[in-house]
């Protein structure tokens, strides 16, 4: 299987889309429970601290595998071919088999996002196992960045891990024959550590200048794992003023085009990881264009 992936880069491409496509269903379902699992956790700590009932919360066991995935209108528990990446999406006509509600565009395109994402990471790696740390790499990134989009939060299970298995990896870089993801162990251990402190750094300055928080620990905890996976230097910064600029594109258009309130945070989360995914791809590339133009 190795030869033919090596010889056949297409069909590893293919191979690796096609398994994607099914991870990012998966991916639809950790986007939607963690924060609810997190929730539910924090609620029933309250509780034992503070002796007041935990209300409107699932009953009984509540995880990424229990219960199984059921209608959010009337309930109906989803079949397995019900549950077929975006073909079902397409097979159903976007809407229940049992009441006929909507089904969110989103799921299909979670879907989607994350088998061209990964199949990209790997026609640009090619077959090894940079290839694949890419590929989970972006799966992390994909599930911090929808979360945070939507609950403006970086879960510690998804993001400390992603720091741990970038430090690990790093202990490979003798025998993994790659220099873009398994950097040597100094570089990761820099890289998460400089991570950590810079956002760190920016936020005490900036609560200590306005009196507000800028940005949360989650945001410091995510700099800190790109830092593990890509190294201090030159990947950080260029991190930072990547997701510094598209995030100030991004908010400035919401708050003209959208009216957007601007008291209303914007997430940081996803603009560090997409910068984040562009500078593991394309970090030299961009590096060597700005020395050789400036």
């Amino acid at each position: 299987m190795a030869e033919l992936f090596e010889q056949s880069p297409l069909i590893f491409v293919a191979v690796v889309f096609a398994f994607s496509m099914l991870i990012g269903s998966f991916l639809n379902v950790v986007i939607f429970r963690l924060p609810i699992m997190m929730e539910r956790e924090w609620r029933e700590q309250a509780e034992e601290i503070l002796k007041t009932p935990a209300d409107n919360l699932p009953e009984g066991r509540f995880n990424l595998v229990v219960p199984r995935s059921r209608c959010p209108s009337c309930g109906a528990q989803i079949k397995a071919w019900q549950n077929v990446p975006v073909f079902s999406y397409l097979l159903l006509g976007a809407q229940c088999a049992k009441c006929q509600s909507a089904i969110s565009v989103r799921y299909p395109l979670v879907e989607i996002l994350t088998a061209a994402m990964a199949g990209f990471v790997a026609w640009h790696f090619g077959f090894g196992w940079e290839a694949l740390a890419a590929v989970f790499f972006t799966f992390a990134l994909i599930a911090i960045s929808l979360i945070d989009i939507d609950h403006q939060l970086i879960p510690d299970s998804i993001v400390i891990p992603l720091m741990w298995a970038g430090l690990l990896m790093s202990l490979l870089h003798p025998l993994a024959g790659a220099d873009v993801l398994f950097i040597s162990p100094r570089d990761a251990m820099v890289g998460a550590i400089a991570g950590y402190l810079s956002l760190w750094s920016v936020y005490q300055l900036f609560k200590l200048v306005t009196g507000k928080e800028g940005m949360g620990y989650g945001d410091f905890k995510l700099l800190a794992a790109l830092g593990a996976w890509l190294g201090p230097w030159p990947a950080l910064p260029m991190v930072i003023m990547l997701s510094a600029v598209v995030g100030a594109v991004v908010g400035i258009s919401m708050i003209v085009f959208r009216g957007r309130d601007r008291q209303i945070p914007i997430p940081f989360g996803p603009y560090l990881a997409a910068a984040g995914w562009i500078t593991m791809l394309y970090g030299d590339v961009i590096w060597n264009t700005y020395l050789d133009t400036f």
